[in-house]
Parts: structure tokens; C-alpha cells; sequence
């Protein structure tokens, strides 16, 4: 028998299974009021801006994968802002920049989580914008238990508070402390930012959209992005050491709209796996599984045997390597990074043996160009305090490491969305005090040099580790997914999916097994650090596996045996109509309801 920490929940109304228990009760309140999958999202959302607000904010970005019962077929929406008009190479590097800080306002990119909520709240939700914020609005303003890890977030970064960003100070250092575990807290100024955005809702009449446009102009144009404009010039300390002025601007802010797009998909064993664009680095997962397939061998598809894994982490590295080459906002090979002749060639690469070096492909036979920063660090090993837990590994300066939240519904009408908010975390840049809350620091996962797939410049938008995800079989939406984790996003929903898929664990079997990752990649955060050859595993693996592995050549680092991975799916079965969800143990935060 399979061990597991929690029941696969099942139902025929409705699932939630979100990053915080209180972001998935009240999304759940929200179906039970007759909201939808999608009003239940938005509820979740803002509610996970106030209760993780160390993993995610209002300053910070969110793509999802919808599917809709009037349309089935996949839709991105994309609420990862641009690179500001000011943000510049030759501005970074007239401060003497070679890496873009991992903190403060210089890093911020436009926000585009609330405008994006917002957005599916319009187009596909059905209740108000009143009712919807309602929840975040009360545990803003009323108070709400904090996690331990709020805490200990601002505990890490007090001294950074104290002495120059007194603002963050002011809300988060109360009578000199960082808050307790379980202490009940308040964020007025939010409480007040989201009653505003309701207020300028209600002005504008009675119309549903338009109250919700309303409520998007006073957050793009008015009172939200005249706060930003007055704060951003004002010059703050930065993970660079020296203090900077941040560039978004409220025009930044009135010119940027989220978007609806296509998604990148796979057909996979009968499914279809959708993910965002190349700009993120979903297609990773995919490029992964086309290789696996290429492979040819059924042993490659267990990710608890040594076969299995050393196959899947050779072929991560893969596709990590190509995301470093070819990911960006901007002309993609996609179709030749997912063909079926390419992933043959890359599995072509994969031996008995571990590598460590850096292998970009050449889709179309085009040459790789990798930054000079990857080229310099790729041969060089480092000693990093915290292998990424999936929790953020925060540095006193700010530095952060896979901070983000993730949120899956499904209603039973049959919508569906997967969702991964992150950004503008409490410690990624100074708190607005008119707002309560901060910019993110998105901009980090630029690189300072001309000509690559993922350089800076304004209008561009950063290639975001964030990555949902949606598989169809038949046409129909089947499963929603995704995790936190930065650079593990999609390793540890590569192990997740191939064991419920393939495997045919149940969801809360496939969320609870071991997890593990690779860190022989260039990370996506400051300092952007990679570690040849190191394989993240929880501690809970045979003994017999992880001397196999050490065999291939995997430098093996032990990590908790309950540390990696915070997954949370649903799923609808198209045939019968019943739904089902799970929610990741780890950290005892992430829940899953539903009936």
C-alpha cells in the first residue's frame, strides 16, 4: 500500500487546492456562493497576496491556463509585467552593473498580477468585484494568523529594514520584532487599496465589466500608479549594496495590460500537456518529456528507481540548458525545440553516465549563445547555503530563492484554472506605505548583454520561472497543476505528472512520494549561480537508489525528507464528471477542499 498523508479529496461540486489553507477555504466559500472556478481564482489570489505575502504580492506577476466550459480548449493569461521604459543595459551598466540586484526597487518590473486577476474576474468570472475581495479584504483589514514562515522571512531581513527601508520596517517590525507564529495581523493601507478598488468599481455603475474596467483604471492610471510614481525615485539599498532609485513609473503602469494568449503544448501518452509561452520556462517540461519518450526504454518514466532518474535528470539538464540558449520574450524556435527529430537528438546525448557540463542544442541548426556570466560560472562549483527548498531561502540583503504560491480549481460545470501568482514579495523591494505593499524584483532574471534570448529591455518581459499547467485528454480540461520552487517548478511537476499519469498514483500519492531536482543548471536568480552535476534529493529515497545514482556519477546532496516539492492539483474526470484534489504536507500550509 501507498503511503499517504491526506486522502485524495472527491466530489462532484467543486475542488480548490491552493498553497494556504485560507486561500482555498475561501475560494471554496466563493463556489458555494455559485461563483465559478474562475471568481473562486480571484478570491484565492488576493487572499494568498495578504496571507503569503513573503511568496507573493500585489507588486508581483501571475500567469494561468484556463479552460472553459464554453471553450474547452486551453488559454494562457499572461500577468507577468514588462521591463519598465527606463530599464535599460546602458542604465545598468552606467551603475557599474554586470547582474541586475536580486532586491530592492531597481529590480522591480511593471506589476501585473492585480491587473491579470482582474482580467479573468471580467472576461470569465460572474460575481462582483465587491464580493470577490470581500475575503481579502477582511483578513487584510480585520487580521489574519500569520505562518511561522512570514516571520522568519522578516526576522532574516530586519537589519535591511531597519536601517534603510524604514517603510517595510514600519509594517512588518512592530515594537522592534518581527511578527510571532499565529500572532494576528493586519495590513490597513492593503485593506484600504483593495476597499478603493471597489469604491471606483461602484462610481461607475451598476454594469458588472464595467466596474471591474473601473477598478483596473484606478490601479493602472489612478491612485495606485500616481503612489508608485512618487515612490519610485526615492533611492533605497539594494542587493548590490549600494542604494538605487527604482524605474517604474505610472506610465509604465497606465501603457501595460495583461494578456490572453495561446499556450506551448505537447501531445503526450493520449494527452495534451499545455504551457505558457517561451517566455517562461514551462516549455521545459515539455521539451523534458518529449526526450524521455525519445528514449524509448519504460524505465525512464519512474522517477523513484535510479534508471528513472538519472534518464530524467540528464534530460532536465537538457532542456534547462536549451531555456538558458533559446527562452526569452522574444523570436523562439519553438516548433524545432519540440519536434520529434530535435528531442531524438537530445536524448542521443544522455549516457550511463552524469554530466556536468552546460548542452545547449541547435534547433534548426542555429548556434547556441549563452551569457558570459553562465559561460564563466558553468565549470565552477559553489557552495549555496540551501539547496531551494520551495520555501524562500532569504539572504540579509533580500536575495530570495523560490518564492511563489499556486492555487488549482475546477468547478462542477467543468472550468478549470491553474495558476501561479509570485512577486513583489514583503522583502523583494521597500513597502509603498500609501499602498501597503511592494514592487517585485522580476527584473533579476534579465541578463546585462546584447544579443541573447533573454536580454534586458524595456517593453520585454523577464523569462519567469512561473509555470502552470493543464493536461486535456480527448479535447476535455483533465488536470490542473503546479508548484512553487523557482528553477523546480517544472522538475518537481515532471515527477508529479509521470507518477500520476504514467504510474497511476492517485493525486495525493503523487504529491506525498519522494522529491527530487536537479541544480546542475543556471538559476534563474541573483547571483545566478550554477552546481555541475549536484542532485537535490529528499532524504527518504533507498538507500540502494542513491548509491546507484552516486554510481552514474550524480554528486547526490541530502536534503529533509519532507522538503521538496509544493504541489497542488485537481482533476475532472470528462466521463463521469467526478472531481478530485490534493495538496502538498510539506511545511503544513498547502490545503485541499472540496465536496
Amino acid at each position: 500500500m501507498t503511503f499517504t498523508t491526506r486522502p485524495t479529496l472527491q466530489g462532484t461540486f467543486g475542488m480548490v487546492s491552493s498553497t494556504h489553507w485560507l486561500a482555498s477555504q475561501s475560494a471554496m466559500g466563493i463556489l458555494e456562493r455559485g461563483g465559478n472556478a474562475f471568481d473562486a481564482a480571484v478570491t484565492a489570489g488576493f487572499v494568498l497576496h495578504v496571507v503569503e505575502p513573503h511568496l507573493n504580492g500585489p507588486g508581483g506577476e501571475v500567469p494561468a491556463i484556463v479552460a472553459t466550459v464554453e471553450d474547452p480548449t486551453p488559454k494562457v493569461l499572461c500577468g507577468q509585467g514588462p521591463a519598465p521604459a527606463g530599464a535599460t543595459i546602458a542604465h545598468f551598466r552606467s551603475l557599474g552593473m554586470e547582474l541586475i540586484p536580486g532586491s530592492g526597487p531597481l529590480a522591480a518590473a511593471v506589476p501585473g498580477a492585480v491587473d491579470a486577476w482582474l482580467l479573468l474576474l471580467r472576461d470569465h468570472g460572474t460575481l462582483s468585484l465587491e464580493e470577490v475581495l470581500e475575503p481579502a479584504i477582511g483578513y487584510a483589514g480585520a487580521g489574519h494568523p500569520l505562518v511561522g514562515r512570514v516571520g522568519d522571512t522578516v526576522a532574516a531581513v530586519q537589519s535591511l529594514f531597519e536601517e534603510h527601508w524604514p517603510t517595510s520596517a514600519q509594517l512588518w517590525l512592530r515594537n522592534g520584532k518581527p511578527p510571532a507564529a499565529g500572532e494576528l495581523f493586519t495590513n490597513p493601507a492593503y485593506a484600504q487599496t483593495l476597499q478603493r478598488l471597489v469604491d471606483a468599481g461602484r462610481a461607475a455603475g451598476s454594469d458588472r465589466a464595467a466596474q471591474i474596467e473601473a477598478a483596473r483604471r484606478a490601479w493602472g492610471e489612478g491612485f495606485v500608479a500616481e503612489a508608485v510614481d512618487r515612490f519610485s525615485p526615492e533611492p533605497f539599498q539594494d542587493s548590490s549594496g549600494r542604494p538605487h532609485a527604482g524605474l517604474v513609473t505610472g506610465a509604465d503602469m497606465a501603457a501595460y495590460s495583461a494578456t490572453w494568449e495561446e499556450p506551448t503544448t505537447l501531445d503526450w501518452h493520449g494527452y495534451s500537456v499545455a504551457k505558457t509561452g517561451f517566455w517562461g520556462q514551462g516549455p521545459v517540461l515539455l521539451e523534458t518529456l518529449a526526450v524521455l519518450d525519445a528514449l524509448d526504454d519504460p524505465q525512464v518514466y519512474d522517477p523513484s528507481t535510479a534508471a528513472g532518474i538519472h534518464a530524467q535528470a540528464e534530460a532536465l539538464k537538457l532542456a534547462f540548458a536549451d531555456r538558458e540558449a533559446w527562452y526569452g520574450d522574444g523570436d523562439v524556435p519553438a516548433k524545432a525545440l519540440l519536434s520529434r527529430e530535435y528531442a531524438r537528438d537530445r536524448a542521443g546525448l544522455i549516457g550511463d553516465r552524469a554530466s556536468a557540463e552546460l548542452r545547449p542544442g541547435r534547433p534548426d541548426g542555429a548556434e547556441p549563445r549563452l551569457p558570459a556570466h553562465v559561460r564563466r560560472s558553468a565549470g565552477r562549483r559553489v557552495d549555496l547555503a540551501d539547496p531551494t527548498t520551495g520555501e524562500p531561502t532569504v539572504q540579509s540583503d533580500g536575495v530570495t530563492r523560490g518564492d511563489t504560491c499556486h492555487v488549482d480549481v475546477v468547478d462542477r460545470w467543468g472550468n478549470m484554472i491553474s495558476a501561479t501568482p509570485s512577486g513583489g514579495w514583503l522583502q523583494s523591494s521597500p513597502t509603498i506605505p500609501d499602498l501597503g505593499f511592494p514592487l517585485g524584483s522580476r527584473l533579476q532574471m534579465f541578463w546585462l548583454e546584447e544579443g541573447l534570448a533573454s536580454s534586458l529591455a524595456p517593453g520585454r518581459r523577464p523569462r519567469t520561472t512561473l509555470s502552470p499547467t493543464m493536461v486535456h485528454r480527448d479535447g476535455e480540461p483533465l488536470l490542473a497543476f503546479g508548484t512553487p520552487g523557482g528553477d523546480q517548478q517544472d522538475q518537481w511537476q515532471l515527477l508529479f505528472l509521470l507518477r500520476h499519469l504514467v504510474g497511476g498514483r492517485s493525486l495525493q500519492e503523487a504529491i506525498d512520494a519522494p522529491m527530487w531536482h536537479t541544480i546542475s543548471l543556471p538559476a534563474s536568480f541573483y547571483p545566478r549561480d550554477i552546481e555541475p552535476g549536484v542532485l537535490v534529493v529528499e532524504d527518504r529515497l533507498d538507500e540502494d537508489v542513491l548509491a546507484a545514482l552516486r554510481a552514474h556519477g550524480h554528486e547526490v546532496r541530502l536534503s529533509g525528507a519532507w522538503s521538496l516539492g509544493r504541489l497542488c492539483a485537481v482533476t475532472r474526470d470528462p466521463g463521469t464528471g467526478v472531481l478530485a484534489a490534493g495538496a502538498n504536507p510539506r511545511g503544513m500550509q498547502g490545503y485541499a477542499c472540496g465536496r
